[in-house]
């Protein structure tokens, strides 16, 4: 049976403004053997996926440092300080920030952790539902971002393709087939139907 690990010493070795990065050292269960750790803490993250009354969803073109390409993904950052208990606000924000639209609903889709092997924290995916234009984009400095209006029937393909490639925005539009898979379920008429 797998046992949590006793943490025996943590201490930080960083702090990189959009993470710190922190060096624990714990006692393996099975063998005794002690073992270091390094974990980068950072908070909570939320992708959203903005969904128009025709059926499409806006998406965002980005240079990504990483890997140093140009990715296209959904809108989406950092959850901020004074939103930890509601990351729909963050999405929200997201959302006007980088394309300058907004939503009659933002529904939660569900959440994953990232990668637990060296990451904290979560990233929570939403919908949202009648996204429109309000407002004048409002980049950060560090921010250089397009947006257009795609098909959410052209999604899978893609995915399929390898245009679209970042694992966040992947899961957010697999946790949008879950939510419409059970809301075509639920009723014979459902908002599922109304959005393909």
């Amino acid at each position: 049976m797998i046992e949590p690990w006793e943490k025996l010493d943590s201490q930080y070795l960083g702090d990189f403004r959009i993470f710190r990065l922190r060096q624990d050292t714990s006692l393996s269960p099975r063998t005794g053997a002690t073992h270091r750790f390094f974990v980068l803490e950072t908070p909570d993250w939320v992708n959203v996926i903005p969904l128009t009354t025709e059926g499409n969803v806006i998406m965002i073109r980005q240079y990504r440092h990483g890997n140093e390409e140009i990715t296209l993904e959904v809108p989406g950052g950092m959850v901020d300080a004074g939103e930890e208990d509601d990351p729909a606000l963050s999405a929200a924000r997201e959302l006007r920030e980088e394309t300058g639209y907004a939503a009659d609903e933002v529904i939660h889709l569900g959440s994953v952790a990232p990668n637990p092997a060296f990451l904290n924290n979560r990233c929570h995916s939403y919908l949202a539902v009648g996204a429109r234009p309000v407002a004048e984009v409002a980049l950060d400095g560090a921010e250089d971002i397009a947006f257009e209006e795609i098909p959410l029937a052209d999604i899978p393909g893609l995915i399929r393709t390898g245009v679209i490639t970042h694992s966040l925005t992947i899961t957010a539009f697999y946790y949008l087939e879950l939510y419409r898979r059970e809301s075509h379920a639920k009723t014979p008429r459902t908002q599922s139907e109304e959005m393909e």
